[in-house]
């Protein structure tokens, strides 16, 4: 079954989110939303959520599911206000639990932040598979960008994250507390071994070099081809000495202090203070 996606850009973040409709009925799930938010002053926008809740809306859909693909160190989830709005159950890769644990102790969070993925209504793991509506969605475990990355397969197509980018803007970078250029290179040749028909959509797109457009959706048969980074069969052993010298020329992202904090708690704020205001963390040193 083909499913109808509908993809709304962020620009501030490069971000792709995705609603992954049935095309027999009315069902819909969520990919990777999007919560706007200035560093500079703190602030929260519903914006680019308004877009995606408008459009469900307006469409007549039924949301059940808010998958994320990782816990983005980019930009901010916009699942629990999605939620409130047209509902679903927000899922994750069981693998969380690593995430949460290690960033834990980075922001110091103490013992009242639960490490056990609960914050979630679903933890998948590979080889789990549900259902938007009549479609099947099948989840692939596809870490080495983060160690909870997954890709879901939904129909003919498949949301990557940010496991693979354009074939002309290669792959994740795999220098984070967790992440494996080795388990990304393995990671990828799992997405590769699907028909090579597949569609692909890839979570961020940058613009490469010569290219005016932003673009998001490929095929398993172009990355294998044309893929800068792990097309045409590159080996193993190069394409990890490939990826770690590019990612220690790489800065942190923009967002990454609040995105960790917010996105490792499935959407939400950290809890507010006597007064209910809400505090993020600066670690100094840490990342």
């Amino acid at each position: 079954m083909s499913p109808e996606v509908t993809a709304f850009f962020d620009e501030a973040t490069n971000t792709i989110s995705y609603v992954v409709r049935d095309p027999n009925g009315k069902a819909c799930a969520v990919i990777d939303s999007v919560l706007d938010f200035d560093y500079a002053s703190g602030r929260t926008d519903t914006k680019s959520a308004d877009q995606i809740i408008a459009h469900i809306k307006s469409e007549g859909l039924e949301c059940q599911w808010l998958l994320e693909s990782h816990v983005h160190a980019d930009h901010l989830s916009a699942a629990p206000y999605i939620q409130q709005q047209v509902g679903g159950k927000i899922g994750i890769g069981d693998n969380i639990r690593i995430v949460q644990d290690t960033f834990g102790k980075v922001f110091n969070e103490g013992t009242a932040f639960e490490r056990d993925g609960s914050q979630f209504d679903q933890l998948f793991a590979e080889g789990d598979s549900v259902h938007i509506g009549q479609l099947r969605v099948d989840v692939l475990h596809t870490p080495g960008h983060t160690p909870a990355c997954l890709t879901y397969v939904i129909g003919d197509a498949a949301f990557v994250g940010d496991t693979l980018f354009m074939p002309d803007f290669g792959t994740a970078r795999c220098d984070f507390p967790g992440g494996s250029a080795e388990t990304l290179y393995a990671s990828i040749q799992k997405i590769l071994a699907l028909p090579d028909e597949t569609r692909i959509f890839v979570g961020h797109d940058y613009k490469a070099p010569g290219r005016e457009d932003y673009a998001w959706e490929t095929t398993v048969g172009e990355q294998k081809a044309r893929n800068i980074h792990i097309g045409g069969g590159a080996d193993r052993d190069s394409f990890v000495d490939m990826r770690q010298t590019r990612d220690a020329q790489l800065a942190m992202p923009r967002l990454i202090i609040p995105s960790l904090q917010v996105n490792m708690r499935a959407g939400q704020m950290p809890e507010a203070d006597e007064n209910g205001d809400v505090f993020l963390k600066v670690p100094v040193n840490k990342l």
